[in-house]
């Protein structure tokens, strides 16, 4: 039932919110960018995947409802100022690397607010899953659930460089999920209709899910692989999270794939 009512909600709330956004191009003309290769393209799908997710959140069982939401929207509330205030920072930064060494040297980065915002949202959120018994064995989980929703926001960010990209392996990752229960199933489901749904603006080019609309759906995701109760497959996805995220700060995830056939065959389809 949760993963009717997850896939539901999100398809409407983001087709609602892509029509939206559609009927009302002039308003969102801030929202256009140069993407990679030299065109213009619109910021607006963080609109509709955000919508999207939220709408999924909202069907989470029990106290997994307010864990979901506030983790989601967490992440699309930190996209959107990364995406839309980023000039009001006087400082800039690259990368985890180049915002926390900002900060540190004293200047804040709109970057850095986000990884702020992100982790205050995963840790409400994990705050919602703690079952162990014991203290020890609780603080444990909150900070693996904590770390793997707030670095799974962050990581699916890093993957929306090409169209399309984010959304496949965010579905990838979400479609064994859905055969789970609670919020991990309705999630998931929620993250396959959402990504249906923005589907064909992205790999077209037309738009862009942006830091609003890939964080929102990483959270989400995140939010799913720690809603899981086995604490190994927990672990396991936190060491893939952190490996791929440190990776990415020595290597370009897109050399990477095109230098790989399969991969580079995956990243292709479906774009004009």
């Amino acid at each position: 039932m949760s993963v009717t009512s997850g896939a539901l909600a999100a398809a409407a709330g983001a087709i609602a919110a892509r029509q939206a956004t559609r009927s009302s191009g002039a308003t969102f003309a801030s929202w256009d960018r140069t993407s990679f290769s030299g065109g213009s393209v619109s910021l607006t799908e963080g609109l509709v995947a955000s919508a999207g997710m939220l709408g999924a959140a909202a069907t989470v069982p029990g106290r997994g409802k307010c864990g979901a939401l506030i983790s989601v929207g967490a992440g699309a509330v930190a996209g959107y100022i990364d995406d839309q205030l980023e000039d009001r920072f006087p400082a800039k930064g690259k990368g985890l690397r180049g915002h926390l060494g900002a900060l540190r040297g004293g200047k804040l980065t709109s970057g850095a607010l986000k990884i702020a915002l992100i982790g205050a949202g995963a840790a409400a959120g994990a705050a919602t899953l703690a079952d162990e018994r014991s203290l020890p064995g609780r603080t444990v989980s909150w900070v693996t659930r904590t770390a793997l929703i707030a670095g799974t926001a962050n990581l699916v960010n890093l993957l929306d460089l090409r169209p399309g990209r984010a959304i496949k392996a965010s579905a990838a990752v979400a479609a064994p999920l859905i055969a789970s229960t609670g919020a991990a199933s309705g999630l998931a489901a929620g993250i396959i209709s959402t990504g249906a749904v923005c589907a064909e603006a992205d790999l077209t080019g037309q738009t862009m899910l942006g830091d609003m609309g890939a964080n929102a759906i990483g959270a989400g995701l995140g939010y799913s692989l720690a809603s899981l109760r086995c604490p190994a497959v927990r672990a396991g996805a936190l060491a893939c999270v952190v490996g791929l995220t440190l990776a990415s700060e020595k290597v370009s995830f897109s050399k990477v794939i095109e230098n790989n056939s399969v991969l580079s065959r995956i990243d292709q389809f479906g774009r004009p």
